[in-house]
């Protein structure tokens, strides 16, 4: 994460792709993949998206069994120009051309990933600008391993390895910041985002029907209040006949913790205003922002 100074924050249009239909047919799941982002920026009531969002996992099955044989190589090095034509990934170059095609900002939701060097595996997501560069990407730090007796165990450390780096990106009219899943769970990732400059938080995911009801709301909404900014999940459409059972129900929290838009469980397509008058006037009229107290407990974005 660098340090430089935000964008200033503007007006723009989100669009949240909650995706179905995903199998264990790759090159099927990039197709659907493609024709619902060119969907997507057909827009609502002519009005066209300038950010479009993924959920977590959109190329294959959702499952820490079956991350290693989906994993493709990325290869991408932050502040090196990214050889798009070069690159054995299969879903990058079709999430490239297709921001480039809708000429959008994509967050591409994430997609396992092998790493070059060492063959570790990674959950990933990867941005594109609206020219088809790929410009950042972010490995989810923090792994789902739980197990409630009874209910659900996943354990996504049988295969996959965390992140070790923070990430957020630029556009003409935010800093974005970036997770998926069970990182929103962590507040110091976001809190440090925030204080980093972003504007809003997008972070795919893909919480389960025992998880999914109890807290996908609530945290989404925690984060965008504790750090007065915009806040955001993409998840995958609900399938009952898949192996995991996504909650469903994508959503937009605005600074002051107001849900501004939310899917249901069926596949569907969110289109959602961004106003930067709600970013403004949360943090002038309770402004924690000024308030904090690191003479009393340490500042986490140190």
């Amino acid at each position: 994460m660098s340090t430089s100074a935000a964008p200033h924050f503007k007006p723009f249009n989100l669009a949240l792709i909650q995706l179905g239909r995903t199998s264990s047919d790759k090159p099927s799941n990039l197709r659907h993949a493609r024709e619902m982002i060119l969907r997507a920026v057909e827009g609502q009531n002519g009005t066209k998206p300038d950010l479009v969002v993924l959920p977590e996992c959109f190329n294959s099955p959702y499952g820490h069994v079956h991350f290693p044989n989906y994993a493709e190589t990325i290869g991408f090095t932050p502040g090196k120009q990214y050889d798009i034509s070069a690159s054995s990934s299969e879903s990058v170059k079709m999430l490239s051309a297709a921001a480039k095609e809708a000429k959008v900002w994509l967050v591409g939701g994430s997609i396992p990933e092998r790493d070059e060097t060492d063959g570790k595996v990674y959950n990933t997501c990867t941005v594109y600008s609206p020219d088809g560069a790929l410009v950042t990407t972010h490995r989810k730090v923090h792994l789902f391993d739980i197990d409630i007796p009874g209910k659900i165990t996943f354990k996504e450390s049988e295969t996959l390895t965390g992140g070790t780096t923070m990430n957020y990106f630029d556009t003409d009219f935010a800093r974005v910041g970036l997770g998926i899943c069970y990182d929103v769970r962590f507040p110091e990732l976001s809190m440090i985002s925030a204080r980093k400059g972003c504007h809003i938080l997008i972070y795919p995911g893909a919480f389960n029907m025992t998880t999914g009801p109890l807290h996908w709301s609530l945290l989404q909404r925690a984060r965008a209040i504790d750090n007065q900014v915009y806040f955001s999940m993409c998840s995958p459409a609900r399938d009952l006949s898949a192996g995991y059972h996504a909650w469903g129900h994508s959503m937009v929290v605005d600074p002051m913790g107001k849900v501004l838009a939310e899917a249901d469980e069926t596949e569907s397509i969110l289109h959602i205003p961004i106003a930067p008058e709600t970013y403004t006037e949360a943090r002038a009229g309770i402004p924690v922002t000024t308030q904090r107290r690191f003479d009393v407990y340490p500042d986490v974005s140190k």
